[in-house]
């Protein structure tokens, strides 16, 4: 878990730091129109959302040991070569190209944790995991704002250092990960024969463990392209990460927009990180204790609707600061949830990589239209980006409720099959083999709620 915080620390402050260096001379030395800006910031998104799912794949046939380090390296080299470009279009290639080296990473460590946890403590592990994305933005104000006092340096302005130094360190750790981490369980060199054992036992009883012994076959990808609740779960990612991929990156922006200087601006965007990573926590103990995913998520959709229905108002500058908190701290909470949900709920090795693959790779779309929704023209009150977030968080409101009902009613139907079969005769209906196959279709299958 900690080689795998900081490999995820580093992504989400590579992916996002490019707000921090916009205040510190981006767009002015490149002559960037706001437009163009925008359209660097979707060009991540576009092959970082195509590349997941067959990232996913890719993981599977190499050992995670390599492959995420690989990556991690990968995208770092990219990282520090954005430092030195010079002219829009290859500020727009650097970004491709670091979406591309991205799009693995996410996807494939929410899997690998699904081969290590049971269903019920995978959510912590999730928010340890993904609370280093909101620590990210915190450390990323606080080091754009040192960075910053090396504008000049080599001939290169502050923003330029910020790419650099950060893709310098993201390559190191991934160097680092190559020693460190492991693969799977049954191979863990650092546990006991006992405690590998422990390991495999948990997962082997757990309620999601049906059909985990398996090869790739066609219809593993079938189950997952055709499963309703991999939809649904996509429009519910919505309505996350399009606000929270909209406040990553402009939050900046929007808090000088209050009319505060570029420094001052960096420092600011460091308390609403801070709420927000230990909400992470806090939502992600309490689901896995409780054994239930959709208050916490409905929770976080609520703080979202608040912190921009402040700002989108014409409330005084210290009260829509006071809404970012809400915002971030909505969001950020809100997200492993909705990631460890959907993994509880998809059983079999192929069919979950697959399945949690689209969900992330088809939902980060929303990521490429909230980059584009903030615009220059329309500082300081940005009500389009505002109203638009409201929007994505309005589909959470109508598909959670849906989910949760659908649910219940199958868990329902699958408790009172499950008396059926209790009877007479009732246990030889499936064989282990068919139950296996069936994977969470299976009737003594529950779905989280």
């Amino acid at each position: 878990m900690p080689i795998l915080s900081l490999m995820y620390l580093l992504s989400f402050l590579d992916r996002g730091n490019i707000g921090n260096a916009r205040l510190q001379g981006l767009e002015k030395q490149l002559h960037l129109s706001a437009n163009q800006y925008n359209i660097a910031l979707t060009m991540y998104f576009i092959p970082y959302c195509l590349f997941e799912c067959p990232a996913n794949l890719v993981l599977k046939r190499f050992r995670p040991s390599r492959w995420l380090p690989g990556i991690t390296v990968t995208w770092g080299i990219i990282m520090t070569l954005m430092g030195l470009v010079k002219t829009y279009p290859q500020l727009v290639g650097v970004r491709v190209c670091l979406g591309v080296a991205e799009a693995g990473l996410f996807p494939g460590v929410v899997y690998y944790l699904t081969l290590w946890y049971p269903r019920h403590q995978l959510q912590l592990r999730i928010g340890l995991f993904f609370g280093a994305a909101s620590l990210a933005g915190a450390f990323s104000g606080l080091l754009a704002y040192g960075i910053s006092f090396m504008s000049g340096t080599a001939g290169l302005l502050g923003w330029s250092w910020i790419f650099i130094l950060e893709g310098i360190a993201t390559v190191v750790v991934g160097l680092v990960a190559f020693v460190v981490l492991v693969d799977f369980p049954i191979t863990a060199k650092f546990l006991t024969e006992e405690e590998r054992a422990f390991v495999i036992h948990k997962k082997k009883y757990d309620n999601s463990s049906v059909g985990e012994e398996e090869h790739f076959e066609t219809r593993h990808l079938f189950a997952a392209v055709t499963d309703w609740q991999v939809w649904v779960h996509i429009l519910l990612y919505f309505s996350i990460i399009g606000p929270l991929y909209g406040i990553t990156l402009f939050l900046p922006t929007i808090i000088k927009s209050f009319g505060y200087s570029s420094a001052i601006s960096q420092l600011l965007t460091v308390p609403p990180y801070v709420l927000a990573t230990i909400l992470v926590f806090v939502f992600a103990y309490y689901s896995d204790k409780l054994r239930v995913r959709s208050p916490f998520i409905l929770i976080g959709l609520i703080l979202c609707l608040i912190g921009f229905s402040i700002n989108i108002s014409r409330a005084p500058s210290g009260v829509k600061y006071f809404g970012t908190f809400f915002v971030v701290s909505g969001s950020y909470a809100a997200f492993p949830g909705i990631v460890a949900w959907l993994g509880n709920n998809l059983a079999g090795q192929y069919k979950r990589g697959i399945g949690m693959a689209m969900h992330i790779g088809i939902g980060n779309f929303s990521g490429a239209i909230a980059a584009n929704i903030y615009r220059t023209q329309d500082s300081p009150r940005f009500i389009l980006g505002h109203a638009l977030e409201i929007m994505f968080v309005g589909i959470g409101f109508v598909t959670l409720p849906i989910l949760l009902l659908l649910y219940t009613r199958i868990n329902a139907k699958r408790d009172e099959q499950e008396r059926m079969l209790a009877g007479p005769g009732g246990s030889k209906k499936y064989s282990v083999q068919q139950l296996r196959e069936l994977g969470d279709r299976a009737p003594d299958f529950r779905y989280t709620l």
